[in-house]
């Protein structure tokens, strides 16, 4: 019997340093987050940062957190019930990090007879910290507790045309009745060291301003081209004029290069450069969450007017969305019936 497996990333219990911790200790040790040996790991995590990250990110919580509970769980909730009315097989929720996990999740299918398993990782592009560690989580849960299921993963669906369709109408959407100046595209940020790791070719992917256009085998695994081509995808899309549309990448940290440009450094330069209304989609979510919420709709816009902008928008991920929906349940249909999955 077939069954769905959707995995977002995860959140604390609460938005106290007493549920952050662990969740920030589970997600921080993950070795495709910070990709250094264990020991070095340990001492940088438990050693350094959850000595004070838990008391800032517990704030940061609190500012976004819904009566229902976390943002990111109650959205990707809504959106599996969503699914379930359309589809006939079952469809569990599971999380990367924090209480709500896969193994959880692949037991409740395998409880309601569920043998082959569709596990849909809820990242539209492919990085070693969110797509890669869905699927190695859930492959080592499978083995260890359920060898009998058969898992088959949704690949990332950044280029599909179905996807970019309600995307960019999602932002079409956003956009009526705001006299934009810009539209900011800001992408997750990754260390440019995972960019390289994750080329298969060992060779390609040299961030030099010319690999992501250049085609390769490696733009499979590429995080850094699957952004730049969602980005031109939704201006084709759209028609937005070249010179009012530009990408970057938000959160990262000290003393290691991330991918640019930045999106913190983008908000202070545009209002000199008299791009004062601003719009910012983050297509690198399908559900708004801390990064969504707390640091570009919030943080964001503080920065950005502290430089001199006027009018700030941000335009929230595709979420709940029926459009959205209807999407992933045309590709959990088709795998139902045809074993196909999107390109």
């Amino acid at each position: 019997m077939k069954g769905v497996l959707l995995v977002n990333l995860g959140s604390p219990d609460s938005p106290t340093p007493k549920d952050v911790k662990p969740y920030l200790d589970e997600f921080l040790m993950d070795e495709r987050v910070i990709d250094v040996s264990k020991w070095l790991r340990n001492i940088i995590v438990r050693g350094i940062i959850l000595q004070t990250r838990p008391k800032k990110s517990a704030e940061a919580y609190s500012k976004i957190w819904w009566e229902e509970g976390s943002p990111l769980v109650v959205i990707s909730e809504r959106f599996a019930e969503k699914v379930k009315q359309f589809v006939d097989m079952p469809v569990a929720l599971g999380m990367r990090y924090g209480s709500m996990t896969i193994k959880n999740a692949l037991q409740e299918l395998k409880d309601k007879g569920v043998d082959d398993v569709l596990l849909v990782p809820l990242y539209p592009q492919y990085a070693m910290s969110s797509f890669e560690t869905v699927v190695v989580k859930a492959i080592e849960d499978k083995d260890a507790f359920f060898p009998e299921m058969k898992l088959t993963t949704l690949p990332a669906f950044y280029k599909n045309q179905e996807y970019i369709k309600v995307l960019s109408e999602s932002i079409a959407d956003g956009l009526k009745d705001f006299d934009y100046d810009h539209i900011l595209f800001s992408y997750h940020g990754i260390p440019e060291r995972h960019i390289k790791k994750s080329d298969p070719t060992k060779f390609h992917c040299k961030i030099d301003g010319n690999c992501c256009s250049t085609n390769s085998v490696a733009h499979h695994s590429c995080y850094r081209h699957q952004c730049f081509d969602v980005t031109e995808k939704v201006k084709a899309y759209l028609g937005l004029p070249e010179d009012k549309v530009s990408l970057s990448f938000q959160s990262r940290l000290p003393n290691d290069p991330w991918l640019k440009p930045y999106t913190d450094f983008e908000f202070e330069r545009f209002p000199k450069e008299g791009k004062k209304k601003l719009a910012v989609i983050t297509p690198a979510f399908v559900s708004d969450c801390l990064e969504t919420l707390e640091e570009i709709a919030m943080e964001g816009k503080h920065q950005f007017q502290e430089a001199g902008g006027e009018d700030y928008k941000h335009i929230p991920c595709l979420n709940d969305r029926d459009d959205w929906v209807q999407v992933m349940v045309n590709w959990l249909k088709d795998w139902q019936e045809n074993e196909l999955l999107p390109a």
